[in-house]
């Protein structure tokens, strides 16, 4: 029995959905996003709450699913999703111009990133980089392909990491050596 695709989602304030067959259309003060609801689901709309049910067994692992799916598009149209990247190394900075992001990480040209359409991208502090969006999916697959234009490397800890992604640093070769004596 899946205990996510069993409780009721609650449709908040400002937000409307719309069922059409397969497809959920959710709108609010952000955006609109659509969501696929797998073949066997099914979504009921009770008073201000969404509730879904599976046809049969066969469906069990689609349910939990769908209801993450619905439940996230709910909250991205209202409040929205970010995502924290931290730029750390000697000279690593990073600007926004327009829709691109310019990043400045010690290679000999400057890494242009274009931003896909519904992202948006702030810099604090030259070093700090916040990602916005309405889709929970399109902001961490952005922040994740910004971070592998230069990942933390584990002996300087240098790159583009998340903010507060535990780093555990690597001892050199030299030091390695010296410590066997």
């Amino acid at each position: 029995m899946s205990r996510i695709g069993n409780k009721p989602i609650q449709i908040p304030p400002g937000a409307a959905v719309e069922l059409d067959g397969s497809t959920a259309v959710v709108k609010g003060a952000k955006g609109t996003l659509r969501v696929g609801i797998p073949a066997g689901i099914r979504v009921e709309r009770q008073d201000s709450k969404l509730v879904l049910r599976r046809d049969s067994d066969e469906h069990r692992a689609l349910h939990g699913l769908a209801r993450s799916l619905l439940a996230n598009a709910l909250k991205g149209v209202t409040e929205g999703f970010e995502k924290h990247l931290d730029i750390v190394g000697v000279g690593y900075r990073a600007e926004v111009k327009g829709q691109t992001l310019v990043l400045a990480l010690g290679y000999s040209h400057p890494v242009e990133f274009p931003l896909p359409p519904g992202i948006s991208a702030s810099v604090e502090k030259q070093t700090h980089i916040v990602l916005r969006g309405v889709d929970k999916q399109a902001v961490g697959q952005v922040a994740a392909n910004v971070r592998a234009v230069r990942p933390p490397d584990p002996y300087k800890n240098k790159g583009v990491r998340y903010t507060g992604e535990p780093l555990k640093k690597k001892v050199g070769k030299a030091a390695a050596g010296a410590a066997k004596q």
